[in-house]
């Protein structure tokens, strides 16, 4: 990035990079620091954002060091970098980033990766897949672990919430956060550097660390956004025993995939899986609240992940076949 002259398909490179790391983590923020972020309101910014951004840079340069230099952890050993960027590139994280702005997660593996792998329809399909099967695994998983400690844990949790914490929790979900953090981020590290080469030097890696840092200070001071409303309707997520739980076993359902095979994956179907699966086994076993109110929220969520699918596909589509596209509309309709 910094070794070759600068162009205008450099400029659009760098921009990418910058809008989709933005974009990203804007979106993504809900899975794996949303729990967090509800149960560490009286925590200020500056300690948040220290938190989670020492947990960056030793993930990410860990992995630079390890991996001789892929900053991605090998999920891109599929999907070439480009011979040259072009304001297609650039369009996709600047409509997620749109999106996210209405809460609407959208799945930013589909939307980013797909631009760069379109011709490539087998990685598509295998993503589509990995991600569909994400999404089942983390809905059954929920599902049989809440309906076991439903009533010995969650309830006990429900009913202490206005008591003080211990320690020992607090200290819990900092570190299972921690936890979560570090397998998002190599998990999702395709979307975050398919723009930048795969092999980088020493200057990337630190303008990489220094952008996403003062990326993290914006989501740490608007503690998570529009999209973290999502979060917050769900069954006592706000108390840091109940969201300790979550994160661990949402970081080891990305654990499993993680190490299953390097195909990229949509985490959002995993998290809303997990918590779907989550509020049916509280349901059936506490019933705390109305099943219509429940399966309401739990459809709302699939709703919207599923739409953000559809418009990703769409927006590619229309991206990459666009003069395909303009021709039919010019020879049918004009």
């Amino acid at each position: 990035m910094f070794s070759q002259p600068f162009t205008l398909s450099t400029f659009y490179m760098i921009a990418g990079f910058l809008i989709s790391m933005y974009s990203c983590v804007s979106n993504d923020v809900i899975q794996t620091l949303g729990t967090y972020l509800s149960s560490s309101k009286k925590f200020p910014t500056w300690v948040i954002w220290s938190f989670t951004s020492a947990v960056l840079i030793l993930t990410i340069t860990l992995g630079w060091m390890i991996n001789d230099g892929d900053m991605s952890f090998g999920r891109l050993e599929r999907i070439p970098f480009p011979d040259h960027f072009t304001l297609v590139h650039v369009l996709p994280p600047i409509i997620l980033l749109f999106l996210t702005r209405y809460g609407i997660p959208v799945s930013t593996t589909f939307l980013i990766l797909s631009i760069f792998s379109a011709s490539n329809v087998e990685v598509i399909g295998m993503i589509l897949t990995k991600s569909i099967l994400g999404y089942i695994i983390a809905i059954i998983s929920a599902i049989i672990i809440y309906s076991i400690i439903a009533r010995p844990v969650e309830r006990y949790f429900y009913y202490t919430q206005k008591e003080k914490i211990s320690k020992w929790w607090i200290a819990a979900k900092w570190l299972s956060t921690a936890f979560l953090w570090s397998q998002w981020l190599m998990q999702d590290a395709a979307n975050l550097f398919v723009y930048l080469p795969r092999k980088a030097s020493l200057g990337e890696l630190v303008f990489v660390l220094t952008a996403f840092c003062a990326f993290l200070w914006v989501v740490a001071y608007k503690r998570g956004g529009e999209i973290q409303k999502i979060v917050k309707m769900k069954t006592n997520v706000q108390d840091p025993r109940s969201a300790t739980i979550i994160d661990l076993i949402y970081a080891l359902i990305l654990l499993y995939f993680i190490q299953l095979n390097n195909v990229p994956m949509s985490t959002t179907w995993v998290f809303v899986g997990l918590l779907a699966g989550r509020e049916i086994a509280l349901y059936h076993r506490l019933r705390f609240e109305s099943p219509k109110k429940m399966y309401k929220h739990i459809f709302k969520d699939l709703t919207k992940v599923t739409f953000g699918l559809v418009v990703s596909i769409v927006v590619v589509v229309l991206l990459t076949q666009f003069e395909t596209v303009k021709s039919f509309f010019m020879s049918h309709f004009m």
